[in-house]
Parts: C-alpha cells; structure tokens; sequence
C-alpha cells in the first residue's frame, strides 16, 4: 500500500515538472515571442485564430515608417494593415537591426532587409526598398507600391545666385515678349490710321496738321503702359475706341506681370544653378553623396553614363566624408552644411514639405520603384502583387500618398514657377484685336458720312469724294508742304 502510494505520487510529481518545463520552453521559444521594445513590437498586428502569422522587417524613415507614443505608424504600416486586412493574415513588425536597406557586403553576405529575408528572420520587408535587378536575383517582388526616380536634394541658400541684368524680362517668354512689342506697334500704328481718316480730329485736313503724328502715336502708347494719361487726347469716337482697348490691355498686361514677377521672386526656381546632373559634377561649392549601400549609389557604380561615371568616382574616393549612414542624416546635413544628397526623388519631395529652406533640382533620372521584397520560393509574392493592384486600382494608394505627403509649407504645394506663354494671354491678345477692327470700321464710317453729305454740295459721286478725302488726309503732310512752298514763293 505504500509502495502503491509513493509510486503515484512520483508519477504526479513528474508529470508536474515535465508540464512547467514544457510551459518554460514555450516562453523562451524565440519563435513565439513577440519582437521586443527596441524593436518597436506595438506596431504588430496580433496573432488571430486561424490566421497566418508573418514577420515584417521595415527601417525607420518618414514618412514610411515612424514611431509615435511607443507605436508605428505611417505610409507602411498603413499600406501593411490594408494588405492583412484584404488577404486575411496578422503580422509581427521588427525594425531591421543593422538599420539598412540591403546590399553585398564584403564577405558576399547580404545585409539590411533584404539579408534578414533571405537568413529567414523576416518573412516579408515592407519599407521604401527598390526594386533592382540585383536585389530580384536573390529575393522576389511584388508589384511597386510607389514609383519614384534619381533626384538632387539642395538648400535654397546654398545655390541661389545672383540675379542676371535682364532678370525683369523672365516672368514673360521670349515668344510673348515678341508678341506684346508687335501688339503695341500694331496699336499706334491703328491709332495714327484711324486719326487720320477720322474727320473729328480735325477740322481742315487740307490746312490743318493732325495731332496724331506716328511719334505721337508711339509715346500715347507707352503713356497707357506707363498706365499715365499723356496728349494729343483722343477726340474721334474710333480713336477713344482704340484708346480704351489699349488702356485695358495694359492694366491685365501690368496685372499678369506683376503677379509672375512676384511667383518668380518667391519660388527661386529661376535662381538654382544646379538643374541637372551635370551642373552638379560641374561646380566645386558643394560636396555631394547618397546614402552608403544603397540603390542610388549602386546605380551610378553600374552607369555607363559618363556624367554618372564621374559622381560614382567622386562619392567613392570621398565615401567617408560624402556617404550617409540614413535619410535623416542627410537632409540635416543638407540644411546644415554645403551639401547636396543624391537620392529617392520622392523622398526628397517630402522633405521639401516639409522644410521650406530645401528644393529639389528638376531632373530625376532612373525611374524605379518601391516593392514588398519575400523570399523567392514564397507563396505570398503573387497575392500580395495582387492586392497592391487593386489597391492602386481603388484608390487606396493614391490616398495614402495625399495623406502621408501632405506639405507645412504653403507655398511649396503650387506648381513650379514658369514664364508665361502666349497663350495664356491669348484671350487677351483676341480682345485688343477685336478694338483695333472696330476703331478701324468706325474711322471708316466717320469718314463715309461726311464724303456723303460733301458729295451732296459739291454734286460729286460719294465713292469719289470717299478716295478724295482719304488720299488727302493719308498725305497730308506733302500737300501742307506744298502749300507752303506755293505760299512761299507768292510771297517772294
């Protein structure tokens, strides 16, 4: 009976230590745990009944992946709940350890991201990572997320040069400089005509000499545009016709100007001597670099672009001085020193929101995009291709993209500065073409009436009275000289 008792309660005794070692396994499984604190595992979605668990590896950069109160959030993370949500899996998100995107480190292994996949420790890396022919020889993609391109991060101070002597000319283009000199030659010209075949500005064309000289003309033209009030003054109804169209054109002309040249002053974009890729490597103020390891300066090392060849020599033989370890590193070293970063344009976008003192040079070069990266043999590459499809085909994307780069500078969310083209002044042009034909046909009926009701006194044809009165107003300088030279010599 005691041999009985006692075997029993061995038996229990064991089966106790066996099931609190079993438990004590089980919380030491690094398997099951969840990523620690340094890794930031508040931004997981926990494990659901049923459901596929995937580890997420990402990096820390704004506006894809950011840490606010203990968890994440951004671009991502939200691009990470839509796909659980439509393809019915949770996930646990840790912050890759060395802190890079991916590339072959001098032993042959791959580190960042794209290492942690390929070792196994993340099942997916969802983060700002490209998509390069490289990375896809040892991991899969999905469909872009994001398309982005090469572009050159500057801070306004730093490449902002003197204003040429001619700066005033640039809010308008050459071509609509060419077309207001020829509408205002046209207008005086109309105005001398028309002053000329109208009978109310004088009253002896044959003794009389007319006010409105081509001189005249010229400088009542310019007075409008000085937006100054000068004589002869108009008295003809069809000189005031083509006086007001004038005025009217000058003060939207003046208005226009006015409002480019401000635009102008304040975008600086005419002010960057850095707008390619060759003024860069061209200059000698600022030094230049991208982030250490990553697509960008792999894409300049595998160029045949001699322009490309060039930067890749200067951030190689510099790599200690000019290559940055993050994206954060580089734009505070951009705002703070005379540096140049040579990056993700889309990137560069949003830290031109959201620093107002940096800009972005108009070329991009290298157009890419950003992937979900799985290992090659997973199941999960061709689903999540697919929900990135219709997430870009519902709208979900763009959504995203309005949300997260969203800009604190005002000024920065227009369009780029341009001059002004022609057409943009073409209903303009239109309206002081129509003035100028309908001064013209006044003029024209001024003159009729009065050869109709000459024709009557003089028991002459109206037509001929009409050529008469035209030929003597359009000469009448040569008949005013003779008469004074008949003058003359009956004096003598």
């Amino acid at each position: 009976m005691d041999k009985g008792l006692h075997f029993v309660l061995c038996v229990i005794t064991t089966m106790l230590l066996l099931r609190e070692t079993s438990q004590t396994g089980e919380k030491n499984d690094p398997k099951m745990l969840a990523a620690p604190k340094s890794d930031f595992a508040t931004g997981s979605r926990g494990p659901e009944e049923g459901l596929p668990t995937l580890t997420v590896t990402t990096i820390l950069e704004d506006p894809y992946v950011m840490v606010r109160s203990a968890e994440l959030e951004g671009y991502c993370i939200d691009l990470l709940k839509a796909l659980a949500a439509m393809l019915h899996f949770s996930y646990k998100v840790k912050v890759v350890s060395d802190g890079r995107y991916g590339a072959v480190s001098s032993n042959g292994n791959w580190t960042g991201m794209i290492g942690e996949v390929l070792r196994q420790e993340a099942d997916i890396a969802v983060a700002p990572l490209t998509v390069t022919s490289a990375r896809e020889e040892v991991v899969s993609f999905t469909t872009p997320f994001l398309q982005t391109g090469i572009g050159i991060l500057l801070r306004k101070d730093t490449v902002s040069q003197d204003m040429s002597f001619f700066h005033f000319l640039a809010p308008f283009s050459k071509e609509t400089w060419t077309g207001l000199l020829f509408a205002y030659v046209l207008t005086c010209f109309c105005l001398f005509l028309v002053a000329r075949l109208s009978p109310c500005e004088w009253n002896e064309p044959k003794n009389e000499e007319n006010h409105f000289t081509f001189l005249n003309s010229l400088w009542f033209g310019a007075g409008a545009l000085a937006l100054q009030g000068v004589t002869p003054r108009p008295k003809a109804l069809s000189v005031r016709v083509i006086a007001a169209v004038w005025w009217l054109f000058t003060i939207a002309l003046l208005a226009a100007y006015i409002a480019n040249f401000t635009a102008l002053l304040s975008s600086g974009s005419e002010q960057l001597p850095i707008q390619t890729f060759e003024d860069l490597v061209k200059q000698r103020k600022l030094e230049f670099g991208t982030l250490d390891g990553s697509s960008t300066f792999y894409f300049f090392k595998n160029s045949k672009n001699p322009i490309h060849q060039m930067i890749y020599e200067y951030m190689d033989k510099r790599r200690d001085r000019v290559l940055v370890k993050t994206y954060q590193e580089a734009v505070q070293r951009v705002m703070e020193s005379n540096y140049a970063f040579i990056g993700e344009s889309i990137s560069q976008d949003l830290a031109a929101a959201r620093h107002c003192n940096l800009i972005r040079a108009p070329e991009v070069i290298g157009a890419r995009g950003f992937g979900i990266a799985t290992t090659q043999a997973s199941l999960w590459t061709k689903k999540l291709s697919i929900a990135v499809l219709k997430l870009g085909e519902s709208g979900e994307l763009d959504y995203l993209r309005n949300k997260w780069w969203e800009t604190s500078c005002l000024h920065q969310s227009r369009d780029r500065w341009s001059p002004l083209q022609p057409q943009a002044l073409g209903g303009l042009f239109l309206t002081l073409a129509i003035g100028l034909a309908l001064g013209v046909i006044a003029a024209v009926v001024e003159l009729s009436n009065k050869s109709r009701h000459a024709a009557g006194h003089v028991k002459k044809s109206c037509c001929s009275v009409f050529t008469e009165e035209m030929c003597t107003r359009l000469r009448i300088k040569e008949n005013t000289r003779q008469s004074q030279e008949t003058s003359g010599r009956a004096n003598a």
